[in-house]
């Protein structure tokens, strides 16, 4: 499998499905950059190996901005990681319909999973924007 490709194909075909259907873009992003994490973890020989794989995360996201226009950053790339990892045990799901990708980005500065649970309660109780969640955060 060419992980490359197989990632560029999807980030290509996420952002044509934002141009044609704004009202799910939520959704479908969650589950893009769920799955562009799954991939660059195998693509890194594992999550045991994913920590020394910041190359190929670089590597990436330059070809991918050279070849394509996707301006996707190193950053983008290790945070979509660090949702599949975050999220991988769970049905998060539906989560994805309650909270937008500038939530989740908010939430992976935090450590511990206890921390990061109870801030996704309180923004789906709460309907908290992305800085009221910073701002409770902080």
């Amino acid at each position: 499998m060419n992980y490359y490709y197989e990632i560029k194909n999807r980030l290509i075909s996420n952002e044509v499905y934002k141009k044609v259907k704004d009202y799910s873009k939520n959704k479908n992003d969650l589950d893009t950059y769920y799955e562009i994490g799954r991939l660059l973890i195998e693509a890194q020989g594992g999550e045991e190996h994913a920590k020394y794989g910041n190359k190929l995360i670089k590597e990436y996201s330059k070809k991918l901005y050279n070849e394509n226009n996707l301006n996707y950053s190193e950053r983008t790339l290790r945070r979509m990681r660090q949702f599949y990892i975050m999220f991988k045990d769970k049905k998060w799901s539906p989560l994805a319909t309650k909270l937008t990708w500038s939530h989740y980005q908010e939430l992976l500065v935090l450590k511990d999973k206890n921390e990061i649970n109870y801030y996704i309660e309180q923004s789906i109780n709460y309907n908290l924007s992305k800085r009221q969640l910073r701002e409770k955060i902080i």
